[in-house]
């Protein structure tokens, strides 16, 4: 897809990923390796139905127990739902938009069938990619979404966002307990990304923007709708970062915080990256008048 200078590219086929994102040839999230089969290699990812962790696969939902299975290798959680490692099937394209639908008829994994859409757009300023999902089922079933983009990070990128409180984690990357949401570094004001220790944490009570800004004078502003939650994944040292915006914290579905969808109902989230450079020329205001 392109519009103006702005080009993106997806795999329906490999979880509906999104390939890359590039203005005038840089890339602004992080690029897959040609032939990437791999939906962790990907620029993006949907997260459907439910983001991040569920503890050990298993959970109680309407009076019954569930087991899902252990989607990621050996780690002990259930992990980002099921469309990520699905094939997705396009619905209508054209040179600056795409719609792409993945059906779940219901299973012993999931035994609730849904149908989720992707709406995907270029304006030659931003991307916008809309989430949803609908129950489909006779029943209740619980419901949640997210994206999960991969910025890229150079030494000199910043990131900036407003949240109300941050969930430290356990050695396995569940939620263990609340604290300030400057606990791990001020994001209130921006801040440098790269470091050298790990940060796999949600933040609540976020706003619904974060901006990047990259040395080379681009700055990338991640807006939302429909996710109240922000999960921030730094590695050490590393070249690029997550910054996903979700509908609920991980391992909600155990703690009282997932939503439930009627059937017929429809969930909806919504991410936006805006594009423009930074004036080099000028100091950046240190916010002293």
């Amino acid at each position: 897809m392109r519009a103006g200078a702005l080009e993106a590219a997806l795999s329906p086929a490999v979880g509906g990923s999104l390939l890359r994102l590039a203005l005038d040839g840089v890339d602004l999230l992080r690029r897959a390796p040609d032939g990437a089969g791999d939906p962790l290699a990907m620029a993006s990812f949907p997260l459907v139905p439910y983001a991040n962790r569920i503890a050990d696969g298993r959970f109680a939902f309407d009076g019954q127990d569930y087991q899902l299975p252990r989607n990621f290798g050996d780690h002990p959680h259930s992990i980002h739902g099921f469309g990520w490692q699905a094939t997705w099937t396009e619905k209508a394209t054209a040179p600056a938009s795409a719609r792409l639908v993945h059906e779940h008829g219901g299973d012993a994994g999931w035994p609730w069938p849904y149908r989720a859409e992707q709406q995907v757009a270029l304006t030659p300023s931003q991307l916008s990619m809309s989430l949803s999902m609908t129950n489909v089922g006779d029943g209740p079933m619980p419901a949640g979404l997210g994206f999960h983009p991969y910025f890229l990070a150079d030494g000199a990128t910043t990131l900036r966002f407003d949240a109300r409180s941050l969930w430290l984690s356990t050695t396995d990357m569940l939620p263990a307990r609340q604290v300030p949401a400057d606990a791990l570094g001020d994001w209130s004001r921006p801040a440098p990304v790269h470091g050298n220790s790990l940060i796999d944490n949600v933040y609540g009570g976020w706003t619904g923007i974060a901006t990047v800004e990259r040395g080379d004078g681009v700055r990338l502003t991640l807006s939302a709708t429909g996710a109240d939650w922000l999960h921030v994944y730094r590695p050490p040292d590393s070249a690029d970062f997550c910054l996903e915006p979700v509908s609920h914290m991980p391992d909600a579905i155990n703690r009282g915080g997932m939503a439930t969808l009627a059937p017929g109902d429809t969930a909806h989230l919504a991410m936006t990256i805006a594009i423009d450079k930074i004036d080099q020329t000028l100091p950046k205001w240190d916010g002293i008048a």
